[in-house]
């Protein structure tokens, strides 16, 4: 059985608690296109919050974080510029974030939030 969605669902839900505690307010969440899909879209006052959630159950793969190389990162800005085409959203301000979630044995989860990524 694959368990990557249900640990991908997971680290998306506390990525988007801990935002949620620190005053963001979701916009969209699994928000797709034909280029692929945005995790987190949020917004705090006049900044725009593009997040890319990476989730791991173990340390074989390393940290989620280093799973967002220069190629994913372009693809999260063509997704993000897509993103505020189609919304025709304007935002002065445009952030992208990289949530780095661990998942516990007990199922409980760690977000590292690295604002500001690339």
């Amino acid at each position: 059985m694959d368990v990557r969605p249900t640990t991908g669902r997971i680290g998306e839900d506390a990525a988007e608690l801990l935002y949620v505690r620190r005053g963001y307010r979701v916009v969209a969440r699994n928000w797709r296109c034909r280029i692929g899909e945005l995790d987190l879209v949020l917004r705090r006052g006049d900044v725009l919050v593009f997040c890319e959630v990476k989730t791991r159950r173990g340390s074989r793969f390393g940290g989620g974080f280093e799973a967002v190389d220069r190629r994913k990162q372009q693809k999260v800005r063509a997704l993000a510029q897509t993103y505020l085409l189609q919304m025709r959203a304007c935002s002065p301000a445009v952030r992208f974030d990289v949530a780095s979630v661990f998942v516990h044995t007990d199922g409980s989860a760690s977000v590292q939030l690295f604002e500001d990524a690339f």
